[in-house]
């Protein structure tokens, strides 16, 4: 069962934090949110479409002026079953969220969606991305899920190579990409 979760992370090297390890003594909490969290998830969510835009459908002025509204946001969280925030050391450090997309065959398994995801600059390189990533597999799982599916831009690098050492697939470019919108690719991994 996916559980808000603490632990400490281990000492590595460099090279190892590169490519996602943990570092000695520091503190990651996942902590899975309902409506009444909409603030952090609202912090978490705009810092990330100021942050990097590049990774994201959505705008910031979109979710700016009259589109900040706590009821918008709690729907949002409403919508969306499965939404985690991550703490680094008790700083805010990420965030991620999950939806059931559909069933892929006939006997009704359905497909996970991860969307949302992002993890804060200082952060990067310290586990967060990969403990996110996990939290939505278990979950997956949790619903008797066949695969995880997602879409990123297809030039941001560092992500696609995050979703690869999780055993995601570049499956092609994403379907129904809104005009103007920058080609994202589509990754899917099986959920065993």
């Amino acid at each position: 069962m996916v559980s808000d979760a603490r632990k400490r992370v281990s000492r590595t090297t460099p090279e190892q934090r590169a490519e996602g390890a943990h570092d000695e003594g520091r503190l990651l909490e996942l902590k899975i949110l309902d409506i009444d969290d909409w603030r952090l998830w609202r912090e978490l969510r705009i810092e990330a479409l100021r942050e990097a835009p590049y990774a994201f459908g959505s705008k910031l002025k979109d979710w700016r002026g009259a589109g900040d509204t706590e009821e918008r946001w709690r729907a949002r969280l409403r919508e969306v079953p499965l939404n985690i925030i991550a703490r680094l050391d008790g700083k805010p450090a990420g965030m991620v969220g999950a939806r059931i997309a559909g069933t892929i065959d006939a006997d009704e398994s359905p497909t996970v969606e991860l969307i949302s995801m992002w993890v804060a600059p200082f952060a990067r390189g310290h586990g967060v991305g990969d403990a996110l990533i996990q939290a939505v597999v278990s979950w997956a799982e949790e619903q008797h899920a066949k695969q995880v599916v997602l879409a990123v831009r297809a030039g941001n690098e560092r992500a696609i190579a995050l979703y690869a050492r999780h055993g995601f697939i570049d499956a092609g470019p994403a379907p129904d990409i809104a005009d103007g919108q920058p080609p994202e690719r589509l990754m899917i991994m099986p959920v065993t």
